[in-house]
């Protein structure tokens, strides 16, 4: 497959996704004008109106000739990944190398605001 042909497909594959989630997100906020919704339902809508936002911004890197692009190393990020992920603006090993390094600052901040506890010798048992 070329380039042209995959770069069509993965703009389909986000076009559609974007109307999916577009009408989800409509049909949602139209019903809940009806009744009250629970913080899960709200939570729900949020996280597929942030999905809507980052179709949308793929779909400007699409255009720009700069979608499927890893942001990190500038290598190609893997029509499965796409498909999976339409979003996605890292390669796998980039985005693992981000997480984990993420983790590795939430487990040092962690260990900081344990050495800075009012009670030290409380923390290393609890």
């Amino acid at each position: 497959m070329n380039t042209a042909t995959r770069n069509e497909d993965l703009r389909q594959i986000l076009i559609e996704r974007r109307r999916e989630l577009h009408d989800d997100v409509q049909n949602r906020i139209r019903g809940g004008r009806k009744d009250q919704r629970n913080d899960i339902e709200l939570a729900l809508l949020q996280m597929r109106a942030e999905t809507l936002t980052r179709i949308s911004e793929a779909l400007v890197r699409h255009e720009a000739g700069e979608y499927g692009t890893c942001l990190s190393c500038g290598g190609d990020i893997t029509k499965r990944r796409l498909r999976a992920l339409p979003f996605a603006v890292r390669c796998q090993g980039c985005e693992e190398k981000r997480e984990f390094a993420q983790q590795d600052r939430s487990r040092h901040l962690a260990l900081t605001r344990d050495d800075t506890s009012l009670f030290p010798e409380m923390t290393s048992w609890q």
